[in-house]
């Protein structure tokens, strides 16, 4: 049975100056989901408290260019920390001009408290790399210390220069550290990274996590084999390719997996290229096989619209997960616009073996981010949106964040 979606939009914040990041932790530890988000410009970062009214408070400013986050604990305290990378570019701000003594990464100290030092969190830095932009915090060697990965889109020499992937490990005094210990996991293969999802229980016999990376190479899945101490590359696809001569972009701009029955990797979703206008899903020729013996088959869903004049279609990000609750996880794809390019698209597997996909639009609203999460506790994953917002690439028309609350009858 297919069970149609309905999400009801609620407005959290309206007349964004700025727009680009979006999480769904719950800050203040009371078993209801918060949200924290961002845009690129004014530096600003605020939580928003999952109340009747979503009030707002900032936890820092005069953050130059913050692009990708994460959250964990790294204090201790028992609250998630944000955790972010920033100062990516340069004066052109683009990613023709990376800024080499940028690409930093910080993290925010969760007071414990919303009411405790509500204008500020402490901030300490974790280390840096040029081009900076996303980044996963997670266990991916070792289950004893926080790890974060850090992803750069672009290097000094080309925006499609060869990228070092690199680890930093968690100290042993968080506080004090000057900064954290960094290892170099692959500088010799992926080149443009723009998305990346920490994935959980993918490792056949391991509890590490691993990760999906979308980069000029396609779709690949990264993890570290405990067996034989080295990272492993699985290429799931190489994305789109027919675009190259005319954008300059190829491979895959962001993705995530998605469980069906038994596999919690049984298809990969995809946008490609960069910023991409394509949505395709890699689905295994054989069903049931682990990922990491899979060969995978590219289906192509959609084509949102043609690349503007910097090579650049409206497609931003990809989330997986269980919306009607019948155990097999739909994909939600984050359109910036502008209209009738954006919004969130809603798809449901009807026959994977063959790429059939039922769709729906979900929301109307330009989408840079997605995050979901159970914000009012009836069982039902809800998902919240912010607005794409960012100069020299899109700048929606009254940014926004909204909560979609969950309202498909699942009965």
């Amino acid at each position: 049975m297919t069970h149609i979606p309905r999400f009801t939009p609620e407005l959290v914040a309206d007349q964004l100056r700025d727009g680009y990041w979006l999480e769904a932790p719950d800050i203040d530890n009371d078993s209801r989901p918060d949200l924290f988000g961002y845009g690129l410009r004014l530096g600003e970062i605020y939580w928003y408290q999952n109340d009747e009214k979503w009030t707002r408070r900032l936890v820092a400013d005069k953050i130059r260019m913050p692009v990708g986050a994460d959250y964990a604990d790294i204090s201790g305290n028992g609250h998630p920390d944000i955790i972010v990378c920033h100062e990516l570019y340069g004066p052109i701000g683009t990613i023709h001009d990376p800024d080499t003594a940028g690409g930093k990464i910080d993290w925010l100290e969760n007071p414990g408290h919303p009411d405790k030092d509500e204008s500020r969190w402490q901030r300490r830095y974790i280390g840096r790399a040029t081009g900076m932009h996303r980044l996963r915090a997670g266990h991916f060697t070792q289950t004893e210390r926080l790890e974060i990965i850090g992803l750069p889109i672009v290097a000094k020499e080309d925006v499609h220069a060869v990228l070092p992937v690199v680890l930093f490990t968690q100290p042993d005094d968080v506080r004090s550290a000057e900064e954290w210990p960094m290892t170099v996991i692959d500088d010799s293969h992926f080149r443009m990274i723009h998305g990346a999802e920490k994935k959980a229980g993918l490792v056949p016999g391991s509890e590490l996590d691993s990760l999906l990376l979308a980069s000029d190479e396609g779709a690949t899945w990264l993890y570290y084999d405990e067996n034989t101490r080295t990272w492993v590359r699985k290429l799931i696809g190489t994305g789109e390719l027919t675009q190259f001569e005319q954008t300059g972009f190829r491979g895959s701009g962001d993705l995530n997996s998605g469980r069906i029955g038994d596999d919690p990797m049984a298809y990969v979703a995809a946008v490609e290229p960069f910023h991409g206008n394509t949505v395709a899903v890699y689905a295994k020729t054989e069903p049931g096989v682990p990922a990491d013996q899979a060969v995978w088959r590219r289906f192509l869903l959609d084509v949102y619209g043609d690349p503007n004049e910097n090579g650049e279609g409206p497609g931003h990000q990809i989330v997986c997960a269980d919306f009607d609750n019948d155990g097999e996880e739909e994909f939600l794809v984050a359109l910036r616009g502008p209209w009738p390019w954006q919004g969130v698209m809603y798809y449901k597997a009807i026959d994977l073996a063959n790429g059939v996909f039922a769709k729906w639009r979900v929301s109307d609203e330009s989408v840079a981010r997605i995050a979901t999460a159970d914000f009012n506790g009836d069982g039902r994953l809800d998902f919240a949106t912010i607005a794409y917002s960012v100069q020299n690439y899109y700048v929606a028309e009254d940014a926004k964040i909204v909560v979609f609350r969950n309202e498909t009858d699942i009965s």
